[in-house]
C-alpha cells in the first residue's frame, strides 16, 4: 500500500516532509495506530539499513541540489557517518514511546488518532500527518 506521509514541526512555517509516498507492504485497511508506526518505523529503518555508506574523496552538490535543500533550511550530502546498522525492534519500541510520552502527534487527513490501539479507516488517498510536538521551557522567577 502507498501512503501518503507529512512531517511538520510546531511554530515552524515550513514543512519538514511534504507529501512523500512511501511504500508499506503489510498493512491493513482498518489498522490501529500501533501497526501504522510500527509499519513505517519499519520501512524507514529498512530505508536507512540499505543506504550505501560510500565515502567520496571531493564530495560536491550541484547548484540545483543546493537550491532545492536550501528550501528546506538545511543542505548536505546526505553522507551518513554513524556505520551501525539501525534496530529495529529498538526503534518501534522507541517510537511506541514517544508517542505515549506525547512527542508528537498523529493525523489521518483532519482527525488526530488518539490512542495506540483504536483503528481508523485508511484510504488510498489519506494522508498521515506526523506532528513533532515542541515543549516550552522556563522559569517561574
Amino acid at each position: 500500500m502507498d501512503l501518503i506521509i507529512n512531517a511538520r514541526q510546531a511554530g515552524r512555517k515550513h514543512a519538514l516532509i511534504e507529501k512523500q509516498k512511501i511504500v508499506i507492504d503489510d498493512l491493513p485497511v482498518n489498522p490501529s495506530l500501533r501497526n501504522l508506526l510500527a509499519a513505517v518505523v519499519k520501512q524507514q529503518v529498512n530505508a536507512y539499513n540499505d543506504k550505501p555508506s560510500e565515502k567520496n574523496l571531493l564530495p560536491f552538490l550541484s547548484k540545483e541540489q543546493v537550491a532545492d535543500q536550501a528550501g528546506t533550511g538545511k543542505v548536505g550530502f546526505g553522507s551518513i557517518y554513524n556505520e551501525n546498522k539501525a534496530d529495529m525492534a529498538k526503534a518501534q519500541e522507541t517510537a511506541m514511546q514517544a508517542y505515549e510520552d506525547g512527542l508528537f502527534a498523529v493525523f489521518a487527513d483532519e482527525e488526530e488518532l488518539q490512542g495506540l490501539d483504536r483503528t481508523f479507516v485508511l484510504r488510498p488517498d489519506t494522508v498521515i500527518t506526523f506532528i513533532r510536538l515542541t515543549f516550552l521551557a522556563g522559569s517561574i522567577w
